[in-house]
C-alpha cells in the first residue's frame, strides 16, 4: 500500500512538469512582439489561451499536494526527505510557469494596446493635417480695408497657434513611434514614417507661419499708410491754419515778420510734396494687396489731399510775391553788406596768420634752419597766391553795393584798408623768400665756388719747378678736405631738389661729380708731386730714416683706424666714420708711393730686404683691413638709411590711421553708421600687411642695434618699443571701436552679412622672429657674418612672410563670419 501511494505521487509530478514544460515552450514561442499587427495578434490571442490553462495547472499541484500528504503519512522517515524535496521542485516549477503566463501575456497585450492607440492618434493626426491642407491651400482674399484684413490676420494667427499647438502632440506621436519601432520593428513606425509625419507636419506649419507674415505685411503697411494719411492731413490743418493767420486782417505784423513766417510756411508746404509723393507711393503698394472698391476709395482720398495741398501752394506763392517785392531791396543790401565785411574780417585774420608765421627771429641760421624758412616762405606765397581771388571778390561785391542808394563809404575803406594789408605782406613774402633762397643756394654752392677758387693756385704750384713739401702737403689736406665737403654735398640730394628743383639739382650734382673728378686728378698729381719732392729728400737721407719716418706714418695709420673701430651712436656719426675711413685710405695709398719710394733705396742689404718686407706686409694686411672696415661701414650706413625710412613710413600710417579712426569715433548720428562701419573696416583690412612691415622695422632695428653703440642701441630699442606699442594701442582701438558698432548695429538681412576676415586676424598675439638679447647680438658681432648673408637672410624672411600672409588670407576669405562669430 505505501508503494502505490509513492507511485501515485510520482506520477502526479512527472505529468505536472511535462505539462508545465509543455505550457513553457508554447509560452516561449510565442514570447515576441516584432513582426506585423497579425502577427501580434495571433500571439496575443495564443496567449489568451495558454492563461486559460492556469486553473487547470492549479489542479495539478492541488493533486500534487494531496498524494504527497498521503504519501509522507505512510513512508519511512528516510523516504520523506526524497518526496519533500521532488514536492519542493515540482512547486517552484509551477510558480515560474505561472509568472510566465502572466508576463508573456501582459507584455504581449499591453504592445497591443499600445499600437491601437497609436494607430488612433496617428489617424486624427493626418486628419487634422488634411484639414489645414485644404484650409491653408486657397490663395489670400483681398480685402476692402484695414479693419477687413486686421481680422484675416487675426484668423490667420489662429489658425497659427494651432498648428503650434500641434508640435506637443506630433512629438508625442514620434516618440511612441520610436518606442514601438524599438519592440515591434513594423515598418509602419520606422524611421522613414517618423520623417514622413515631421515632414508633412513642418509643411503645414511652414504654410501657416508664410500666411500669418504675409498677412503681417499686408496689415502693416495699411496700418502705415493710414496712420500716414491721418498725420499728413493734421499737418495739413495746422499749415492751413498758420496761412490763414499770416494773409488774414485781424493781425497786423510788420512786412518783415510777415515774409519770415510766410517763408517757414513755404518751407512746410515745399516738404508736405515729398511727404504727398511718399503716401502716394505708399498706396501704390497698398493697393497691391486691397480689392478693386478699396484701391478706389484709396485713390479719391489720396487725390483729395493733393488738391488741398496744391491750394496752399497757390496761395503761399501769391503772399511771397507780394512780401518779397516789399523787402527785397532792403535785406539784399544788408545781406550784401554783411557778407563783405565778414570777407574782409577773414581775410584779415588769414593775413595777419600768415604774417605771424613769418617771424623766424634773428641771429645766424644754420643750413637746415635756413631749409625750413624757405619751405615756410613757400608755403607762404602759394597761400597769398589763393588769398588774391578774395580780393578781386571783395572788389566785386563792393561794386555791387553801389547800385543801392545807401552810403558805401565805411564798406570802400575796409576794402581799401584790406587790399593795402594784403599787397604788404605779399610784398614782405616775396622779400623773405627771396632772400632766404638767396642765402641757401649762397650755402649750397660755396664748396663748389671755393674748389674753383682753390684749383687755379693748385695748378700753379703743380707747375712750380721746384715747389716746397709743406705747400704740396697743405694743398693735399686742402684737397681732403673738399672731398669730404663734395661728399657730403652729394649726400643732400633730398634737400637739393626741394629747394632748387629736379633740374637744377640734377645739373649741381653732376656740376659737383664733375669737381669731384678734377679734384681727384689733381688730388693724385699732388702725391706725385709730394712723391717727386720725398724721393729728392730721400736721396739724401739713408734708408734708416726713410724707414722710421714710414714706420711712424704707418703706426700713426693703424692707431687712426683702431679709434674708428668703436660703434658710433647715430647714422651721422656712421657717415663720418665712413667718410675718416675713406680718408684714412687716402693716407694709406699715400704711403704706398712712399714705400715704393724707399724700396729703390733698398740694395742688395738682407737686413733692409727683410725690413721692408715685412712693413710691406704690415701695410697689406693693414690695407685689407681697411677695406673690410669700409664696406662693413657702408653696410652699416645703409641698413640705418632703411630702418629710419621704414621706421618713418610706419610711424606716419599709425598717425593717419589713428587720426581716421578717431574721426570716425566722432562722428555723431546713427544715419552713417553703415558707412563709418565700412571705412572701420577697410582700415582694418590694411592690418594685416602693416604688422608684416611692423616686423621688417623690427628686423631691421636689431641689424642696426647689432652694429651701433650702446646708446645708439638703447635709443634705437626705445623706438621699437614705443613702435610696438603705438601699434598695440591702435590695433586695441579699432578691434574695440569694430566690436562696440557692430553690438549696437541693428540686425539686417542676412544677404549682407561681411565676412570680416580681419577681425579674427587681429585677436591673434602679435609674433617676433627677430627678439635678439643684447648678450646675443654682442656674440653676433664675433661671428663676422658678411653683408651678403644678412641681407639674403632678411630677404628670405620678407618672402616667407609674404606668403604665409597670402595663404592666411585665403583661409580666411573662404570662411564666412558674422557679428557673433567674432564675439
Amino acid at each position: 500500500m505505501t508503494q502505490q501511494l509513492q507511485d501515485e505521487f510520482d506520477s502526479s509530478v512527472e505529468n505536472a512538469e511535462a505539462w508545465m514544460k509543455a505550457i513553457q515552450e508554447r509560452l516561449r514561442i510565442n514570447d515576441n512582439t516584432k513582426g506585423p499587427r497579425s502577427a501580434l495578434e495571433a500571439r496575443l490571442r495564443e496567449t489568451e489561451k495558454i492563461r486559460a490553462l492556469e486553473p487547470e495547472g492549479s489542479l495539478k499541484m492541488d493533486l500534487i499536494l494531496v498524494k504527497a500528504d498521503a504519501a509522507l503519512r505512510s513512508i519511512s522517515e528516510d523516504k520523506k526527505h526524497e518526496v519533500l524535496s521532488k514536492l519542493k521542485d515540482i512547486k517552484a516549477l509551477w510558480e515560474e510557469t505561472a509568472i510566465y503566463i502572466t508576463h508573456c501575456h501582459s507584455r504581449i497585450e499591453w504592445v497591443w494596446l499600445h499600437w491601437s492607440e497609436y494607430l488612433k492618434a496617428q489617424s486624427e493626426f493626418y486628419t487634422w493635417i488634411h484639414n489645414m491642407r485644404v484650409t491653408l491651400e486657397p490663395d489670400i482674399e483681398l480685402q476692402l480695408g484695414l479693419k477687413e484684413k486686421q481680422w484675416q490676420l487675426s484668423h490667420a494667427q489662429v489658425l497659427q497657434n494651432d498648428v503650434l499647438n500641434q508640435s506637443v502632440l506630433l512629438e508625442r506621436l514620434l516618440e511612441e513611434a520610436a518606442s514601438l519601432f524599438s519592440r515591434i520593428g513594423d515598418p509602419s513606425v520606422d524611421e522613414d514614417a517618423q520623417k514622413k509625419m515631421r515632414v508633412e507636419y513642418e509643411e503645414i506649419r511652414q504654410e501657416a507661419q508664410n500666411r500669418v507674415k504675409l498677412l503681417e505685411t499686408i496689415t502693416k503697411e495699411h496700418e502705415q499708410y493710414s496712420a500716414n494719411v491721418n498725420q499728413f492731413q493734421s499737418w495739413l490743418n495746422g499749415v492751413t491754419e498758420r496761412l490763414n493767420c499770416c494773409i488774414g486782417e485781424a493781425t497786423k505784423p510788420s512786412a518783415e515778420d510777415k515774409l519770415k513766417a510766410l517763408k517757414e510756411i513755404v518751407k512746410d508746404i515745399r516738404s508736405g510734396g515729398k511727404k504727398w509723393k511718399h503716401l502716394e507711393n505708399q498706396c501704390a503698394e497698398v493697393i497691391q494687396n486691397t480689392s478693386p472698391l478699396g484701391s478706389v476709395r484709396l485713390k479719391d482720398e489720396l487725390e483729395e489731399l493733393r488738391k488741398a495741398l496744391e491750394k496752399l501752394k497757390l496761395l503761399s506763392n501769391e503772399e511771397e510775391e507780394r512780401l518779397l517785392k516789399i523787402q527785397q531791396s532792403e535785406s539784399a543790401y544788408e545781406s550784401q553788406a554783411r557778407q563783405l565785411e565778414a570777407d574782409i574780417q577773414k581775410l584779415r585774420k588769414d593775413l595777419q596768420r600768415l604774417e605771424n608765421d613769418l617771424d623766424h627771429g634773428e641771429g645766424e641760421k644754420t643750413e637746415e634752419e635756413f631749409v625750413t624758412l624757405w619751405r615756410k616762405c613757400n608755403a607762404t606765397r602759394a597761400a597769398l597766391a589763393a588769398e588774391e581771388s578774395k580780393i578781386e571778390r571783395l572788389k566785386a561785391q563792393l561794386k555791387e553795393l553801389l547800385w543801392f542808394s545807401q552810403d558805401v563809404q565805411p564798406h570802400a575803406e575796409s576794402v581799401v584798408s584790406a587790399i593795402q594789408h594784403y599787397q604788404s605782406v605779399r610784398g614782405k613774402t616775396s622779400k623773405m623768400s627771396t632772400d632766404t633762397e638767396t642765402q641757401l643756394r649762397r650755402l649750397i654752392q660755396n664748396p663748389l665756388q671755393s674748389f674753383e677758387q682753390w684749383k687755379p693756385s693748385v695748378q700753379m704750384l703743380l707747375e712750380t719747378p721746384e715747389p716746397e713739401l709743406a705747400h704740396i702737403e697743405a694743398a693735399l689736406a686742402e684737397s681732403s678736405q673738399f672731398k669730404e665737403k663734395l661728399m657730403t654735398l652729394q649726400l643732400k640730394k633730398d634737400m637739393l631738389n626741394n629747394v632748387l628743383g629736379e633740374e637744377k639739382a640734377e645739373s649741381l650734382l653732376q656740376e659737383v661729380a664733375e669737381a669731384s673728378k678734377e679734384r681727384e686728378i689733381l688730388h693724385k698729381s699732388l702725391l706725385q708731386s709730394k712723391s717727386k719732392l720725398q724721393n729728392l729728400i730721400l736721396q739724401h737721407k739713408n734708408f734708416d730714416a726713410g724707414f722710421a719716418l714710414l714706420q711712424k706714418k704707418l703706426s700713426a695709420i693703424k692707431a687712426k683706424l683702431d679709434l674708428e673701430k668703436e660703434p658710433r651712436p647715430d647714422l651721422l656719426g656712421k657717415k663720418t666714420q665712413l667718410q675718416r675711413l675713406q680718408m684714412i685710405q687716402d693716407d694709406l695709398a699715400e704711403l704706398a708711393i712712399h714705400m715704393e719710394e724707399v724700396e729703390k733705396l733698398v740694395q742688395s742689404n738682407t737686413t733692409h730686404r727683410h725690413e721692408m718686407n715685412q712693413l710691406s706686409s704690415d701695410s697689406q694686411a693693414l690695407k685689407r683691413s681697411l677695406e673690410m672696415m669700409i664696406q662693413q661701414s657702408e653696410d652699416h650706413v645703409q641698413k640705418h638709411w632703411a630702418y629710419n625710412d621704414k621706421l618713418s613710413d610706419l610711424q606716419h600710417w599709425i598717425s593717419v590711421t589713428r587720426e581716421k579712426i578717431d574721426s570716425c569715433q566722432d562722428a555723431d548720428g546713427e544715419q552713417n553708421t553703415e558707412s563709418r562701419l565700412e571705412d572701420l573696416e577697410r582700415l582694418l583690412a590694411e592690418f594685416p600687411d602693416k604688422e608684416i612691415q611692423l616686423h621688417l622695422v623690427e628686423a631691421h632695428g636689431q641689424l642696426v642695434m647689432e652694429n651701433s653703440s650702446p646708446e645708439e642701441t638703447a635709443h634705437v630699442q626705445g623706438e621699437l618699443d614705443q613702435l610696438k606699442e603705438s601699434w598695440k594701442s591702435l590695433k586695441e582701438m579699432a578691434t574695440g571701436l569694430l566690436k562696440k558698432w557692430q553690438l549696437n548695429r541693428p540686425v539686417a538681412d542676412k544677404k549682407k552679412k561681411r565676412a570680416f576676415v580681419d577681425s579674427r586676424w587681429m585677436s591673434r598675439p602679435a609674433f617676433h622672429f627677430f627678439d635678439v638679447k643684447p648678450k646675443h647680438k654682442q656674440e653676433k658681432r664675433g661671428e663676422g657674418k658678411s653683408t651678403s648673408s644678412h641681407l639674403k637672410l632678411l630677404h628670405d624672411f620678407e618672402e616667407w612672410l609674404r606668403g604665409e600672409n597670402t595663404k592666411l588670407t585665403k583661409i580666411l576669405a573662404g570662411t564666412p563670419s558674422s557679428a557673433e562669430e567674432i564675439e
